[in-house]
């Protein structure tokens, strides 16, 4: 296991104030900037709600107009929704619009019933949530047990996995890693908001009496960085792997 793994937990302190809250207080007190952050608030409204997939803040500063901090105002209009019957949340670096989570039994009836994951493709995303960058083999040598490539595939069409890049190492084996669908389904921020020994020994999903050395590692701060030891796939990775189809050239 790797050192990250034995990483304490830090706690905020509620008495200090974020950037985005002594930026919106500054707009606050400025009338000019206060209609100016209340209209960008409004475009960003429109654009996240009329979006079917989550909006990246990339996406929202190209169309917000120039010298707005998305932040601030992505800030702001989730305090406008706290207390609605939809709410606004953080899914990665993007942002959606979602039922608020004490009204989800309304939307049941009306829920498309999903294919349930096999025993071994839930235990497949859980390693592949935890420990990536990890590839095939590594996969088996933690469950101790063969992954069929069905497994695999089940995951990627779920499109909650992705294939990232290769490892360094002969052979040079796909390396797996989540999406933000992944992140979107099981309402993360980011992906280091999994659930930790405590919460998942409280939720029955460990057994109390784990050994001594036992340990869960922290998955990466930016699950889209590629390590030391990958490389990025390229086109002619793709095509072999039949992710994108091969270009015909003319004699």
């Amino acid at each position: 296991m790797s050192e990250r793994a034995n990483a304490s937990v830090i706690p905020f302190k509620v008495d200090e104030q974020t950037e985005e809250e002594t930026l919106a207080q500054n707009a606050q007190q400025n009338p000019a900037e206060r209609l100016h952050l209340a209209e960008a608030v409004r475009m960003a409204e429109a654009i996240v709600f009329a979006s079917a997939q989550p909006v990246s803040e990339k996406q929202l500063a190209a169309r917000l107009p120039d010298g707005i901090n998305v932040a601030v105002a992505m800030a702001e209009l989730q305090q406008i929704y706290a207390r609605r019957g939809v709410n606004l949340v953080r899914v990665g670096d993007a942002w959606a619009f979602r039922t608020a989570g004490d009204l989800a039994f309304l939307m049941s009836r009306d829920t498309v019933q999903q294919r349930k994951l096999s025993r071994a493709a839930l235990e497949v995303l859980a390693i592949i949530a935890y420990h990536q960058p990890v590839t095939r083999a590594e996969i088996e040598d933690i469950r101790g047990v063969e992954t069929s490539k069905g497994t695999l595939d089940t995951l990627l069409e779920t499109e909650w996995v992705r294939m990232r890049g290769r490892r360094r190492t002969p052979g040079r084996p796909v390396t797996y890693g989540t999406t933000d669908s992944f992140l979107d389904h099981f309402a993360l921020e980011e992906i280091r908001d999994l659930p930790g020994m405590e919460e998942l020994k409280g939720a029955g999903l460990l057994s109390g009496r784990m050994p001594s050395n036992f340990s869960i590692p922290v998955p990466p701060a930016d699950p889209d960085a590629l390590t030391d030891d990958e490389d990025a796939l390229t086109d002619i990775d793709l095509e072999e792997l039949g992710l994108l189809t091969p270009r015909v050239t003319e004699d």
